[in-house]
C-alpha cells in the first residue's frame, strides 16, 4: 500500500511539474485571470459548469467568490449552474446536454464570463453552454485536458492540464489549482490590500 501511495504522490508531483514547464499554459491562466478580474471589475458575472467531479469544482469555484477565500472582502457575483430544480426541469424537458446552456441563455449577459470545466474536452452539455455564452456576448474560460479538444478550440481562453495518465484524476487535480489561482488573481486585482503580506 506505501508504493501505491507513494506512486500517486509522485503522479501527481510529476503532472504539476509539467503544467509549472509548460510556459504557454501558465501564461494563459495569467491572462484569463487578469481577464476575469477585468470583467468583475466593469459590474460583470461569472458562472461556472462541470459535470461530476468537475461539477463540485464549478461549485467551489463560485463560493470561494461569493463568499471567502483568505481572508475577509466583499463577496463577487458568481454561480456555479447546480440548482437541481432547473437542472431537472431542462433534463425532462430538453435533454441533458442543455442543463447549462439554457441557464446560460437565461442569465449570461455582455460582460460576464463562464468557467466551463470538461476533463475530456468534449462534453455536449459543456459545449453547449460554451456556445450559449459566447452567443450572448459572454467570454469563456475553458478549463480541461486534452489539447486540441473541442473545448479547447472554443474557448475564449483555453487552458489544458494534461494529467499525463490515462485517467481524469491527475487533470481534476490540476484544475483545483488552477482554481483557486484565478480567485487569486481576482483577489490580488480587487483586494491588494489582503496580499501585502504575501
Amino acid at each position: 500500500m506505501f508504493d501505491v501511495v507513494l506512486k500517486n504522490l509522485t503522479e501527481a508531483r510529476n503532472a504539476l511539474d509539467r503544467l509549472c514547464d509548460d510556459e504557454a499554459t501558465v501564461r494563459q491562466i495569467a491572462t484569463a485571470g487578469e481577464a476575469l478580474a477585468d470583467a468583475l471589475q466593469r459590474g460583470g458575472r461569472v458562472y461556472s459548469c462541470g459535470n461530476g467531479g468537475s461539477m463540485c469544482d464549478a461549485m467551489h469555484f463560485a463560493e470561494e467568490l461569493s463568499g471567502r477565500y483568505r481572508d475577509n472582502r466583499p463577496g463577487l457575483p458568481a454561480t456555479a449552474i447546480s440548482d437541481v430544480g432547473h437542472m431537472t426541469c431542462v433534463g425532462n424537458d430538453y435533454g441533458y446536454d442543455f442543463v447549462f446552456s439554457r441557464y446560460v441563455e437565461a442569465h449570461a449577459r455582455a460582460g460576464d464570463f463562464l468557467l466551463a470545466i470538461s476533463t475530456s474536452g468534449k462534453s455536449p452539455s459543456i459545449l453547449n453552454a460554451v456556445d450559449a455564452a459566447q452567443a450572448r456576448g459572454a467570454k469563456v474560460i475553458g478549463l480541461h485536458g486534452r489539447p486540441g479538444s473541442l473545448l479547447d478550440s472554443k474557448a475564449d481562453f483555453s487552458i489544458c492540464t494534461q494529467g499525463g495518465t490515462a485517467y481524469a484524476d491527475r487533470i481534476q487535480e490540476l484544475h483545483i489549482k488552477v482554481i483557486h489561482i484565478l480567485i487569486e488573481l481576482v483577489e490580488r486585482s480587487h483586494f491588494p490590500e489582503n496580499y501585502k503580506a504575501a
